[in-house]
């Protein structure tokens, strides 16, 4: 989720609280499009960082230090020179903009104190950090827009600095329901569209939130609402200003697994099939989303390589398999060649030299079948050269056969080890995964020792009646969870027919809910290469019913007897335990 106007909201009333009349003691600037203020309150002493950058503008108090050049930038010094020792009066936000004003006193040169803003513009590649003074002029800005830039505003010493308003939008703060109304029935686009479109400080998430709690459907137009429902919208608008104004805010940051999908400064109810972690500190849920999604970036670039090796290897076989598939189809005729060898062996006494086809009855059937002859061969030499072309068709399908059943497994493999690959979110992950295509011979190992893997866990789970469920993360774990960990009565759990996880729900001998099986199932189906759609077949069945057969790839089982459930890909219910 980007940094929409309810977020700034939160992280204004946040810095109020803690750098409120607290002074600035130390101004770094760490990077080209960042400040890092020291700052020493009375409640302590905090760290703000504060970050223009285009792809990932933010604001937040940070216990982390950053290194600063050698030699400060000219942005830096200007601040130095101006804030250093200054006391922060206020953080504002105006109206619910994407914007925050950091107001604070400093004693000039003659020691005479003056009012000096940094304004912080959170607003995508357009982010900036503007320094004014207390009659709203620029004196500096850690970006420079000139008019050959943009056309609505430029960011120079000695322009008067005002936020730009490129389209006519509502505050939320007052809009009223009459002026709601009008902006929504001149608006044909789709209701989520149309509240951001019209509402400031509203990103898409915030207004799906808005329409979810109001049970407006957002793909709707928004000029077909009635005006009962209208009024529901604006009520439940007036609901977050509220939580806004007030600043109850309750930050959280939304996981899908182990996964941050999205934060928010107030619960969202449309993730509630979701795993919600809530923290005091929006400054807080900020670094802490970043830092996870920028770690789940770096192991999904290190993945890379290996999934271009098995994505190649995968594609390689696929084609084999098809080329095999069509040499069986081929082979099927085989049967007609024996059958017209025999007949021309019966009825060759019918075929005159010249002649191109013979036609006469299939015993087997009783039908009348016409045969294609070699006019320079007789009918006995025909024979033999149908004869020997169904030896040759049976050979072949005898041979493409077992090679087409070689050919499925490894493509079986390779897809089970893509599906690992889309699971794995630590570095020790990939090395047992590494491990595993190096063992098999898709990479060639550098040195002779294998890398430690034991790092590396599978998932655990806790379900809603207390029992610990087992997911394996890759083939290697599938294998040490079914054969080494699992007891004989504990129940495994698979989806039916495509790559995924072993599941292992330990029963400890008890009889198990039907709810367990449920909950148990859906992760099967969720740790699978179905997880993206509506429903997944899941078999499940006594561990002791799982056999390897011998010499058989990593994480491949067979079993003959078994239950089936159909489960929705899910992580509701259970628990996640940190390993």
């Amino acid at each position: 989720m980007a940094l929409d106007g309810f977020t700034v909201s939160a992280l204004c009333a946040e810095l109020n609280d803690k750098l409120n009349r607290g002074r600035i003691t130390k101004i770094a600037q760490p990077e080209s499009d960042e400040i890092l203020l020291t700052v020493k309150g009375e409640s302590g002493q905090f760290r703000l960082l504060i970050c223009a950058s285009a792809t990932l503008p933010f604001v937040c108090l940070t216990e982390n230090n950053k290194v600063s050049p050698l030699s400060a930038p000219n942005f830096c010094m200007l601040l130095r020179k101006h804030l250093q020792n200054g006391k922060i009066l206020s953080v504002t936000q105006p109206s619910l903009e994407r914007v925050l004003m950091i107001e604070a006193e400093h004693l000039n040169e003659m020691g005479d104190p003056e009012i000096r803003k940094l304004v912080v513009e959170l607003m995508g590649k357009h982010s900036n950090i503007i320094f004014v003074n207390e009659n709203d002029v620029i004196i500096d800005s850690i970006k420079h827009v000139s008019s050959a830039v943009s056309s609505v505003r430029e960011v120079l010493p000695g322009r008067d600095y005002f936020i730009p308003q490129t389209t006519e939008k509502l505050d939320p703060h007052t809009a009223t329901y009459d002026a709601m109304a009008r902006a929504l029935s001149n608006s044909p686009m789709p209701l989520k569209k149309a509240v951001y479109s019209i509402l400031t400080g509203f990103s898409p998430v915030m207004s799906e939130e808005l329409l979810y709690r109001c049970g407006l459907d957002s793909d709707r137009s928004a000029n077909a609402l009635t005006p009962e429902e209208t009024q529901a919208l604006f009520d439940a608008l007036q609901d977050l200003m509220d939580t806004a104004k007030r600043g109850a805010f309750s930050p959280v940051i939304i996981y899908d697994n182990k996964e941050p999908v999205d934060f928010a400064p107030v619960p969202l109810k449309i993730y509630e099939d979701c795993r919600s972690v809530s923290d005091p500190s929006i400054s807080h849920v900020i670094e802490t989303f970043y830092a996870e999604k920028n770690a789940l970036t770096r192991i999904r670039q290190k993945s890379a390589d290996l999934r271009r090796i098995v994505s190649t290897a995968l594609e390689r076989n696929v084609r084999k398999y098809d080329l095999q598939q069509k040499q069986l189809r081929d082979a099927q005729k085989k049967d007609k060649y024996k059958i017209w060898g025999e007949l021309l062996n019966t009825y060759g006494y019918k075929c005159e030299s010249g002649d191109t086809e013979v036609s006469c009855e299939n015993y087997y059937t009783g039908e009348t079948v016409t045969i294609p002859l070699d006019p320079t061969k007789s009918a006995l030499e025909n024979a033999r050269h149908y004869f020997d072309k169904y030896g040759k068709l049976k050979r072949t399908a005898q041979a493409a056969s077992e090679q087409a059943a070689e050919t499925k497994k490894e493509i079986d493999h390779l897809s089970s080890v893509l599906a690992s690959l889309d699971i794995a979110q630590e570095e020790e992950d990939l090395i047992q995964i590494r491990d595993e295509l190096c063992d098999c011979g898709y990479i060639r190992r550098r040195g002779t020792k294998r890398r430690a893997t034991a790092a590396s866990r599978p998932f655990h789970y806790v379900s809603s009646d207390g029992f610990d469920i087992f997911v394996g993360k890759n083939n290697y774990q599938n294998d040490e969870l079914t054969f080494k960990t699992a007891a004989g009565n504990d129940w495994w759990f698979h989806a039916k027919g495509i790559p995924g996880s072993h599941v292992i729900v330990r029963s400890e001998n008890r009889e198990l809910p039907d709810r367990v099986f449920e909950e148990a199932a859906a992760l099967a189906a969720w740790y699978s290469a179905g997880r993206d759609a509506d429903k997944v077949e899941v078999d499940y069945v006594r561990k002791k019913e799982v056999k390897k057969p011998s010499g058989a790839a990593p994480g491949f089982v067979v079993y003959y007897t078994n239950y089936s459930l159909i489960a929705r890909p899910s992580t509701g219910n259970v628990r996640l335990v940190e390993s």
